[in-house]
């Protein structure tokens, strides 16, 4: 793990560091074999984005596990939490492999990208432009898969990620979501994302 620039260590709970290393891992997993299948540059830098913060997060709980570690006994016990960490940050490095394949152009053999071409499901980003209709606005408020059949799986924002939001969670200008829905349907919500569309279609 090559680290190029000085990471702050903020305190956090080790279960939440945990827990958050989890869902991002699993998170570019899907994103990377995605980005693979359909050569899709934009998913892949999405994976390189994810793998910076899992690194980071992976450095955060190594310091805090030391921190917290207050005799042999405390140590034996965080160890294994510690494990379980690298051993997800092992996991999202080989995502980003994955993905560094997608964006060198060496991509998977044309017969196989064709047939998960008629897979009824998708991955994609889309980033929320100003003049984008859906900012300012809450998932719930939105009903994108009641409307386009698409779901918000995350949200990347300034940096930060929101894994699986929460309906009542707001769409921010500037925010990069990432869907999971029909062809169509992210399709569409790109389009809504960027402002070529200004309403949902009949």
């Amino acid at each position: 793990m090559v680290r190029l620039e000085k990471i702050e260590y903020k305190p956090r709970p080790v279960r939440d560091l945990l827990i958050e290393i989890k869902d991002l891992s699993e998170l570019m997993i899907d994103l990377a074999y995605s980005a693979a299948l359909f050569h899709s540059h934009e998913l892949a830098e999405e994976v390189l984005e994810l793998e910076k913060r899992v690194d980071t997060l992976t450095y955060i709980l190594g310091m805090s596990t030391m921190l917290a570690a207050r005799d042999a006994e405390d140590a034996e016990a965080l160890i294994a939490v510690y494990t379980v960490a690298t051993a997800a940050d092992k996991i999202s490095d080989a995502a980003a492999d994955i993905a560094t394949i997608v964006l060198q152009k060496i991509g998977i053999h044309p017969i196989v990208r064709e047939a998960f071409e008629k897979v009824e499901e998708r991955l994609a980003r889309a980033k929320v432009y100003p003049s984008s209709i859906l900012a300012g606005y809450r998932l719930r408020e939105l009903e994108l898969a009641a409307k386009i059949g698409v779901d918000i799986i995350a949200i990347r924002r300034k940096g930060e990620w929101i894994i699986n939001p929460e309906e009542d969670e707001t769409i921010d200008k500037e925010d990069v979501l990432i869907a999971r829905g029909a062809p169509l349907g992210v399709k569409e919500l790109k389009g809504l994302a960027e402002g070529t569309i200004q309403k949902f279609e009949d």
